[in-house]
Order: C-alpha cells, then sequence, then structure tokens
C-alpha cells in the first residue's frame, strides 16, 4: 500500500515537473532557438534512458519499430508546434489549450478508428471550445501562439490515440525511447538549417537538464511505473493536474495576467477535461494516457 501511494504522489509530482516546464523554457527559447533546445533535451534523454536501461532495444520486431516511428513522428511534430506557440503566447495559456488532447483523443479515436464516442465527450468537445475562446482571445481573432499550440495539443491527442492502439503494457519502455530517439534525431536534422546552437549559459544549460531529466526521462519512468498498479482513469486524472500546475507557475512566477475571462475560460476547459474523464471511466475500454 506504501508503495502505490508513493506511485500516487510520484505521478502527481511528474504533472507538477511538466507544468514548470513550460516557464523554465519560455525563459531559455529567448537565448537559444527551438531546436538546438530540443534536440539537446531530447538527446540527453536518450542518454539517460540508455543508461538506466542500456538493452531496452533488443530484440524488437520490425512491426513494432515502425509503429513506434510513426508515434515518434506525432510526438516530434506536437512539440514543435508547442514550443514554438509558447513563444508568442503566455505560460498559462500553453496549459491549458496543451491540455485540450484530453478532448481531442476521443474525437481522433471516433473519426480515425471509429471508436463509439458518448453524448457527453460531444458535450465536452463543446465546453472546452468556449473555454479555449474565453482564454486566448485577443481582440477580433485568436492569436498565432495559441493557434500554434492547439495544433500541438491535436498532434499530442493523436499520439496517445497510436499509443493506445499500440502499447501492450510489456513495451512502454522501448516504445518511449524510440519516440525520443525519433524526435531527437528530427530536431537535430532541424538544427541544420541555422546551425546548432550549445547552450550559451548555465541558464539554459539548467533548463535542458531539468527538461530532460526530470520532466523527459524521469516522468516517463514514474508515469510508466505508476500506471502498473493503477487504473487508466486514475491516472488521467492525475495527468490532467499538469494544465493547474502550468497555470499556478505562470501566475506565480511569470506575472501572466489573470482577469475573469480567463478565469472562466480555464474553468470551462478543466470542466471539459473532467467530462471526458468521467466518461472514460464508463467505457469497457481502458483510456490512454499522454507521454510528456
Amino acid at each position: 500500500m506504501k508503495v502505490k501511494l508513493f506511485l500516487y504522489l510520484g505521478l502527481l509530482a511528474t504533472t507538477a515537473v511538466w507544468g514548470g516546464a513550460f516557464l523554465v523554457m519560455k525563459d531559455s527559447l529567448v537565448k537559444q532557438d527551438v531546436y538546438s533546445f530540443l534536440a539537446t533535451r531530447f538527446a540527453l534523454a536518450a542518454l539517460f534512458m540508455f543508461i538506466y536501461k542500456p538493452r531496452a532495444l533488443v530484440g524488437l520486431d520490425r512491426k513494432f519499430v515502425t509503429k513506434a516511428v510513426l508515434a515518434g513522428l506525432l510526438l516530434c511534430s506536437g512539440f514543435i508546434f508547442q514550443t514554438f506557440g509558447l513563444t508568442q503566447t503566455t505560460v498559462s495559456n500553453t496549459g491549458f489549450i496543451t491540455g485540450l488532447y484530453l478532448v481531442f483523443t476521443p474525437l481522433i479515436s471516433w473519426i480515425l478508428l471509429k471508436r463509439h464516442i458518448f453524448k457527453i465527450q460531444w458535450l465536452a468537445v463543446l465546453v472546452a471550445t468556449i473555454g479555449l475562446y474565453l482564454i486566448s482571445y485577443n481582440g477580433i481573432s485568436i492569436g498565432i501562439g495559441e493557434i500554434l499550440v492547439l495544433i500541438s495539443a491535436l498532434l499530442f491527442a493523436g499520439q496517445i490515440v497510436a499509443l493506445g492502439e499500440w502499447s501492450d503494457g510489456k513495451n512502454t519502455y522501448a516504445l518511449t525511447l524510440i519516440q525520443i530517439l525519433v524526435s531527437g534525431g528530427i530536431f537535430a536534422l532541424l538544427c541544420l538549417i541555422d546551425g546548432y546552437q550549445s547552450p550559451p549559459d548555465i541558464s539554459v544549460w539548467s533548463a535542458v537538464l531539468y527538461t530532460a531529466f526530470f520532466a523527459t526521462f524521469l516522468g516517463f519512468l514514474i508515469q510508466t511505473k505508476a500506471q502498473s498498479v493503477m487504473s487508466a482513469t486514475v491516472a488521467g486524472v492525475l495527468l490532467a493536474m499538469e494544465t493547474p500546475f502550468a497555470l499556478f507557475f505562470g501566475l506565480y512566477f511569470d506575472n501572466d495576467p489573470l482577469t475573469l475571462r480567463i478565469i472562466s475560460g480555464g474553468t470551462l476547459v478543466m470542466i471539459a477535461m473532467g467530462m471526458v474523464i468521467w466518461s472514460d471511466s464508463r467505457s469497457s475500454k481502458p483510456g490512454v494516457t499522454k507521454i510528456e
């Protein structure tokens, strides 16, 4: 029982790390370009994972590797759009909008895989859309930063669906490692456009190490272990705490503006997330969760 409680607390702590990563990255991306930052982050994360389990990729078949690579492409694309969006909007908005993957996941499952969608899930999509409008309304139209982060949420949702279809619970570590390798490789190639820029100072190196070790390697490891002793629905509820953590850090440390409109929109988004998680608990097929 103590071990299970420790894993619950560990998963909750992981969501706090992910929420704080938005703030850490936002400051660092002023000094280092996006591709260089992400390439360094994922390269170090892959190194940490190999050190922890050097034979994680031994004995994998081609079909599994192909699926893992496709999932990695979705993950990589999501990070690109999210990170560029973060440079154009606030930490709070990035955290809230990214959390919409919980709403988009069942929608993508219905369109592509013909999975049954409850009426309450359609309602959740509507509620979340209204909430997003309230959060990111910028005069006449939604800002470019919010749009980029919204696209990243769709890509992350696609990756969640892929993992839900392809992961059997026994290959999580290898599946995660391949995605990290694919993402790191693509980021490294994209660095060739303008040339790779190493982290210029200790503050950026600190951000890279934080996101590589805590947010990527350790976060994935804790999530994998925790989900071996809890249901996907419980894990999904805990993982959804990433969004309020991101808001809290943005408000407290980055002086993001807090208005009634943002509070109202954020509340609606959180309600939509809760609706999706609750409806998922009623389905016969276990839900899926996002790897960050």
